[in-house]
């Protein structure tokens, strides 16, 4: 089978109506996006990363800003990014920069941890990931875009759904790897693992720009306006007020890991040892559900943001249960299907919420809608540190139990979108 018969065949496609240049930036996507996603999944910090800054004796301040900085670091500065973005002809320019720094950045890390220990290491570890968040921000930014502009409407998740799953798949290896102990958790085995990030990073930024994307030119009509015209998007079109918003309260669905993680109380135990089965059952999700979302997400994204918010609302709320009912998961196996049942959710609002966006703009303006609800959620992630201490003070089954709820929320919200692949 050709390239472009195998391109229909991933996309649901009829074949007649594919033409060789889509189905070569369909490679390209996929192998550009399996790079990227194996190596976001390899500096991980809310696993790998937040246990090696405690294998290396960094501060516990410091590891509590990991995921903070990484989730933040890469949605805030998207808006003053996107002005730049509109006015480049391609958008795979910043694609491939961001990805390029981000290798730069996990090597960084990788060096700074074979060579310092204790408050100095975790500095820098800290300085590259938000050097890593950043760019990752100018790559997040650009790349809807670039996906509508060289991939077809219904077409585009199945070719996103099928990078994930693909780049799981090398995950969940490493994770086998950890929980047989054949792969060493220890400091110089997983600076190398970051360091492979990197390069894979490097990779990935090669590959994207040989992207057969159209030359635009730039329309500039508001430029004049400046941020006005950057942030009218959200007090103008009450469809991206909906999304924001059904967006704001799914993303609880990302949230609720470490929350997860705390009621695993095994005997003997400790969150080092639990690092590959934890990574294992994150990554079969993955590899399990992400092809489907993106399948489902190419008929309706708004569908698929109403079931996943459902499902993880019901999943929340049980795990929730559970953990008032006996204090915590008795073993890692427990936590371990926990992890697996939230993350499939969490794949299906991560599918959805970017097809739903990718697809509800024009291409004009597509970086500005990405840019501004990226920041609002970003802001929104801040404020759910408070989450953490309200962990802290009522312990994390209530906190999950909001979650479910805040979940359910979230789906009620996603059923008033508009079915944009239809249009």
């Amino acid at each position: 089978m050709n390239i472009k018969g195998q391109f229909a065949q991933i996309t649901g496609a009829d074949p007649d109506d594919v033409d060789a240049a889509e189905a070569r930036n369909g490679v390209i996507h996929v192998i550009s996006l399996t790079l990227t996603k194996t190596a976001d999944a390899l500096i991980d910090p809310k696993l790998v990363l937040s246990w090696l800054l405690t294998a290396l004796g960094a501060p516990g301040a410091m590891i509590g800003l990991l995921v903070p900085i990484r989730e933040a670091g890469a949605l805030l500065p998207q808006l003053a990014l996107a002005r730049f973005v509109e006015a480049s002809p391609q958008r795979k320019r910043f694609w491939s920069a961001g990805s390029a720094v981000q290798g730069l950045a996990s090597l960084g890390i990788a060096v700074s941890a074979l060579l310092f220990t204790g408050f100095l290491a975790g500095s820098l570890i800290i300085a590259c990931l938000a050097l890593l968040s950043v760019a990752r921000s100018a790559s997040s930014v650009s790349y809807k875009d670039a996906l509508a502009r060289t991939i077809k409407k219904r077409r585009r998740g199945a070719i996103t759904g099928l990078a994930s799953s693909v780049a799981a798949t090398s995950v969940f290896g490493v994770g086998l790897l950890m929980a047989t102990g054949l792969f060493q958790v220890s400091v110089a085995p997983l600076a190398i693992m970051i360091a492979v990030a990197g390069v894979a990073f490097l990779l990935a930024s090669g590959v994207f720009v040989l992207l057969d994307e159209p030359q635009t030119t730039p329309q500039g009509d508001d430029d004049k306006d400046g941020l006005a015209a950057l942030i009218d998007p959200i007090l103008s079109d009450g469809q991206l007020r909906l999304f924001v918003a059904s967006r704001a309260a799914l993303a609880v669905t990302a949230l609720a890991p470490p929350f997860i993680v705390m009621l695993s109380a095994s005997a003997g135990r400790t969150a080092l040892d639990e690092l590959g089965p934890l990574v294992m059952a994150s990554t079969a999700a993955s590899v399990l559900s992400s092809y489907l979302w993106g399948r489902l997400s190419d008929r309706s994204s708004r569908q698929t943001l109403m079931a996943a918010g459902a499902l993880g609302g019901v999943v929340l709320a049980v795990i929730g249960v559970i953990g008032l009912g006996s204090g915590g998961f008795p073993d890692v196996l427990w936590a371990a299907v926990a992890i697996f049942a939230a993350q499939i959710a969490y794949e299906g609002v991560r599918s959805g919420r970017k097809l739903h966006l990718t697809d509800m703009t024009e291409d004009q303006f597509r970086a500005r809608y990405t840019a501004l609800s990226n920041t609002l959620i970003g802001l929104a992630l801040l404020a759910g540190g408070l989450f953490g201490i309200a962990a802290e003070a009522f312990g994390p089954s209530p906190v999950l139990l909001a979650f479910g709820a805040i979940a359910i929320l979230g789906s009620v919200l996603a059923s008033g979108l508009d079915e944009v692949q239809q249009e």
